[in-house]
């Protein structure tokens, strides 16, 4: 009663807080002092004035509706905590059990401040918007003459008489690390040579230039050269004859990449040159990666830098920026209204990056000057139109030539500067081509510079010596918007390069090791904080000397490893198959490793007493969660052997927020209890484990039990076996007619439904979900607090590739037309698996098993269906399967899915467009909306999806194709893998929209939705205790934080900083930390966490546990460009907002 008191009163008064906050907002519009009131009747000029206003209000209402609705929702879920009381496992008449709660208080306090980013109250004042640019075209593809994709050029000979045209020429060498040969065999065969020869080559002459971005190559080589070597490659740097551009570890893909392993290459690549090299990037350079995120801009521009250019963009668009000057912009995040996030950006506007494709718009034209390719060589023109090597007969007609494309490539963009990039895939890997490039094209220059007449400066250029010229000729400072150009936002996917060559299916290839990539992330980020915090109590108690500080090599590794997979062909799933066999290695080598830093660290954190720490190499304390027997095999759980004694398991819960969850080991028996340390009883659920579809493993048997995780803590549970009877599931098998045996075993009850095709439900505290009798699919979703019934059915259907010209390959998706039906010819077995704690559905198919598990779980785990779909069609030929989920939304063309998962992009279908245009990545969401519904299908892998009519989504599961699509690979996709795609389904009530913000070109997801993918993407690691002939030392549960993270924060990463000796941790850690935007709009009850926002400020002295955090140093994402150390420690970011923090614990 005392409770329900506090929770009224507590409630009264956050509902006082905002009537007057919206009395405020009230006065503001009323009383603005620059606005004027004239009397009852208003000119013509002023009614705009007036709409305005109103409209203002209209938001302001609308705004303080969405806090009002936040502070009732805060309300009822104190009031329902008051409510509960502790009990047993109990059966309601209806079918459905009941949980005793654990007393734990969750609350719902979202400050109004942070709820008003998502409703986007300021306009956004941007040139272009890709939504719109994209409305507008026609996608006409009209022949453009030597610019076939363009349009003729022109000019006047005398444009240039008073300021003369400026031209940078930009040697470059693009090396992909591993694509058709893999990263060594690439480095030993070309690589090496190359950077050898940069190095004698660029000191021959200082006027000569070279650019690179691939670290990972650099750092090979490097540790390879002697130091006077290296000092030469210093000083050619620090000249600027040699220039890092962007200096990721990896030209990274921008489709698939996951924003932590975004930064965290990024990191990787800008500390080692910090380190070894001693300069800081200025300006990105992507000229590979296969369609552009806007989440990359936002990287290097929060990594300081102040200038990027882009490649591959859809040839429709850069017709049309080319055709109205504004190949260069400056690009802002969607949610940006003050410009904060702009950064200058250049597009190539021609068909590709090699020679041919960028001294102008004629390919047969440039080609003569690609020197590399004089008779004799070994590759030549295609044009048929051989280089001539230029000497004085022949230097003014060259000249000319070559003066006149770069003149009409200049005619494209503002200023009269102008970029011509020299190189391609691992060029100037021989000296003669060092020679036959420089030496020419130096008689070229020499003989332009000589004639004033011509009105040219021409030189060898860095990247960011022709963007400091840019900004110099429009009389602003690097990194400033130059006047009169165009403000962009939006991304630039779907790319095409020509036709209707949609490079769609890399957004799907090779899903195993997509998914085996996040698997990885997730474990990095787990190892890197629990091993920065390890490090930190070992330092404080003193038993450094036994505690394996050496594991941090193993983390420098695995960095280095995730690094190498964000490659442009790598995640993509686009290389050879050898070459997909040397990644998928390197990932599985560093999973076992961020296994075992995660254990030793875990080990000694979860110890009563540090005294009891003993480290030992041949026996660690701890087992690992699962196992992999093979890089390519999917994991299978430890089974935990149980006897007369208990058996300890330590759980780590990876996120910030505390966690409410179901935790399922595998144990010998199915007679088992789950204690907490001080002997409290856990809910628990006991299972079969099957070996197929009807038959019962007799080894094993999965426990399931419900327990709170302490965030980005360690839990100790205890397993013992037991002679009282657990609560078993049971199981109902749908044979419908199939002539197979079902093996049943004690103590589980089998119920074999022979051939029934009624339909069937499992259910939770919050929702109802009905499934197909006949195809054991989902049908729809019954939401128990409104008995709103939601049609969401799933289907599976096939396509097809086109059987003439060109077909779908690893980069392509050309389908031969509308998807078709999934269609079996065995009806599928279907098994329904139900307890207290969650209940899942099993439909076997022969290409596929889809399994739906239902949490009976407040909050945020039973709010969202979990859904696993293994897939296996290393059977078919060129085939693609696809999960369709379609339902009544009326979400009519839009569809919303995220770029890297950091941000949230709305997309339309064009019906102008092919339906393979129509797709677009999705690593980690999507979904639809209408004004009242929204449904999410949350993604731990990333894969290709739309939404093809109004109500529904698609997602391509899987891709077996025979042939190379011509893009240079050379090969089929046909090494496929048994491969478990994860989702979860999230469906919202918005209790809040309107047509305005629905049309702006920015959204956000819910807290919930956040949480939701959090959830799915790092989930629990259980890890039993290693039994041993000595008594197990005391052991506890382990809470580092001392003060909870805003639910709007995630710690991104605390990743402890090298010190001077390589492969050795320093003192120092950085502590990457994010704030997402989130939409108030969407009903936020029951959420299961405590859910505070503090309008983006965060204290970190004392945030852990034991350790002081000292000397707190804001830098730029990348850790360059430090700030001075704070003496305060309370930060803030604004929403959406990567910082970065270089601390000190002590």
């Amino acid at each position: 009663m005392k409770l329900r008191k506090q929770v009224t009163v507590c409630g009264g008064a956050i509902f006082c807080v905002a009537v007057f906050s919206l009395y405020l907002m009230l006065d503001r519009v009323q009383h603005d002092p620059g606005r004027r009131h004239g009397g009852v009747s208003f000119p013509r000029n002023q009614i705009s004035v007036l709409q305005n206003r109103i409209e203002q209000l209209e938001q302001l209402l609308e705004e303080n509706h969405q806090i009002v609705n936040h502070i009732k929702d805060s309300v009822l879920e104190l009031t329902g905590n008051a409510d509960a009381h502790p009990g047993l496992l109990a059966l309601q008449g209806n079918g459905s059990w009941v949980l005793p709660t654990d007393n734990h208080q969750t609350f719902l306090s979202v400050f109004p401040q942070d709820c008003q980013f998502a409703l986007w109250n300021k306009e956004q004042n941007t040139d272009l918007q890709m939504l719109d640019v994209y409305s507008a075209l026609k996608f006409d593809n009209v022949d453009g003459g030597a610019w076939k994709q363009g349009f003729e050029i022109t000019y006047e000979q005398h444009e240039w008489d008073n300021e003369p045209l400026q031209v940078f020429v930009v040697p470059h060498s693009h090396n992909d690390p591993g694509w058709i040969k893999t990263f060594d065999k690439y480095y030993f065969d070309q690589t090496q040579h190359i950077l050898n020869n940069m190095l004698l080559k660029l000191q021959e002459d200082t006027k000569r230039r070279f650019i690179w971005a691939e670290i990972s190559f650099f750092s090979k080589w490097w540790d390879n050269i002697d130091a006077q070597k290296k000092a030469a490659v210093r000083r050619l740097a620090a000249e600027g004859q040699l220039e890092f551009v962007t200096g990721g570890w990896v030209m990274t893909d921008e489709a698939n990449s996951h924003y932590f392993a975004m930064v965290d290459q990024l990191i990787e690549g800008h500390q080692w040159l910090e380190n070894n090299i001693g300069v800081i990037p200025k300006s990105g350079w992507a000229i590979d990666p296969f369609g552009h995120s806007s989440t990359m801009s936002y990287l290097l521009k929060r990594s300081n830098l102040t200038s990027m250019l882009i490649q591959r963009v859809h040839y429709s668009i850069k017709k049309h920026f080319a055709a109205n000057k504004i190949l260069e912009f400056m690009w802002r995040q969607t949610w940006d209204t003050d410009s904060s996030t702009d950064i200058f950006c250049h597009l190539m506007p021609f068909y590709s990056y090699d020679v041919p494709h960028t001294c102008g718009p004629d390919p047969k034209t440039c080609c003569q000057f690609d020197f590399r390719r004089l008779p004799g060589g070994r590759i030549s023109c295609p044009w048929k139109v051989p280089p001539k090597v230029i000497n004085d007969a022949n230097v003014a007609e060259r000249a000319s030539l070559l003066l006149d494309q770069y003149r009409k490539k200049s005619k494209l963009f503002k200023s009269k500067v102008v970029l011509i990039p020299l190189g391609d895939d691992f060029r100037y890997d021989k000296a003669l081509e060092w020679d036959q490039q420089f030496q020419n094209y130096e008689k070229l220059f020499n003989y332009m510079n000589s004639h004033p007449d011509l009105h040219v400066q021409i030189q060898f250029g860095s990247l960011s010596e022709y963007f400091d010229a840019v900004y110099k000729a429009n009389g602003v400072s690097p990194g400033s918007k130059p006047p009169s150009y165009p403000v962009l936002s939006g991304d630039f996917f779907t790319y095409a390069d020509r036709e209707d060559h949609y490079w769609s299916g890399y957004f799907t290839s090779r899903p195993f090791y997509k998914n085996l990539d996040r698997v990885l992330e997730s474990h990095l980020r787990a190892a890197e904080i629990l091993y920065s915090l390890a490090l930190n109590h070992v330092r404080r108690t003193g038993v450094g000397i036994r505690y394996p500080v050496s594991d941090y090599r193993f983390l420098t590794e695995a960095r280095r490893n995730i690094g190498l997979f964000q490659h442009h062909d790598a995640i993509t799933g686009t290389s050879k198959e050898v070459v997909v066999v040397d990644y998928g290695l390197r990932l599985f080598h560093s999973l076992m490793n961020l296994k075992r830093v995660i254990i030793n660290a875990a080990h000694f954190l979860v110890l009563q007493s540090k005294n009891d720490y003993k480290y030992d190499e041949s026996s660690l304390f701890l087992q690992l969660d699962d196992r992999r027997q093979t890089h390519d095999t999917l994991p299978e759980k430890t089974v935990i052997k149980l006897e007369s004694l208990p058996r300890y398991v330590v759980v780590f819960n990876p996120i910030e927020q505390d966690r409410l969850c179901v935790i399922s080991v595998l144990t010998t028996t199915p007679r088992v209890k789950v204690t907490l340390i001080d002997g409290s009883n856990l809910p628990t659920q006991i299972s079969a484990v099957w070996k197929s579809p009807t038959d019962m493993a007799t080894d094993a048997y999965q426990v399931s039990f419900v327990a709170r995780l302490p965030a980005l803590g360690l839990a100790v549970f205890q397993l013992s076996e037991t002679f009282t009877a657990p609560v078993n599931s049971n199981v109902a098998i749908y044979l419908r007619n199939r002539d197979v045996t079902v093996s049943k075993k004690e103590p589980f009850s089998v119920k074999i439904l022979e051939s029934s095709i009624n339909d069937f439900f499992i259910e939770n505290q919050h929702m109802q979900v009905w499934f197909n009798g006949v195809t054991g699919l989902m049908e729809n979703i019954k939401r128990k607090d409104d008995q709103q019934e939601q049609k969401v059915r799933t289907e599976f259907v096939w396509y097809g590739t086109r059987t003439f010209k060109d077909k779908s390959g690893a980069y392509l998706f050309l389908p031969d037309g509308e998807a078709r039906a999934y269609i079996s010819k065995q009806t599928p077995i279907t098994r329904i698996t139900q307890g207290p704690l969650f209940s899942e559905v099993i439909s076997f198919y022969r290409h596929f098993h889809q399994i739906i598990r239902l949490y009976n779980l407040p909050g945020a785990e039973g709010l969202s269906l979990d859904v696993s779909i293994v897939v296996d069609i290393h059977d078919q030929v060129n085939r693609e399967l696809a999960m369709r989920l379609s339902t009544g939304i009326e979400s009519g063309d839009m569809f919303f899915t995220d770029l890297n998962a950091f941000q949230i992009q709305p997309r339309k279908y064009f019906q102008k467009l092919p339906l393979q245009a129509n797709f677009y990545p999705m690593p980690a969401m999507a979904y639809i909306q209408d004004n009242h519904s929204r449904l999410t299908i949350h993604t731990a892998q990333s894969l290709g999806v739309s939404s093809l009519r109004s109500g529904q989504l698609e997602i391509i599961l899987d891709r077996r194709l025979m042939q190379d699509d011509n893009r240079g690979l050379g090969q089929g996709l046909k090494d496929n893998k048994l491969t478990c795609n994860r989702f979860r389904i999230l469906l919202e009530r918005r209790v809040t929209s309107n047509k305005v913000q629905d049309s702006r070109p920015v959204s956000f997801p819910s807290l919930l939705s956040h949480m939701t993918s959090m959830l799915m993407n790092h989930e629990v690691l259980a890890m039993p205790v290693v039994p041993r002939p000595e008594k197990i030392p005391p052991i506890r549960t382990w809470h580092p934080l001392s003060t909870a993270v805003p639910c709007d924060f995630h710690v991104l990463n605390v990743r402890t900083l090298q010190s001077e000796v390589a492969s050795a941790p320093g003192l120092e850690a950085a502590l990457i930390l994010h704030r997402k935007g989130f939409d108030c709009g969407l009903e936020a009850r029951n959420l299961g966490f405590n859910c505070t926002t503090t309008q983006g400020k965060l204290s970190l002295g004392s945030l852990f546990q034991g350790l002081d955090v000292v000397n707190v140093q804001p830098t730029a994402l990348s850790l360059l460009y430090p700030a001075k150390p704070s003496n305060n420690s309370l930060v803030f970011l604004k929403p959406m907002e990567i910082s970065t923090f270089r601390i000190r614990m002590v």
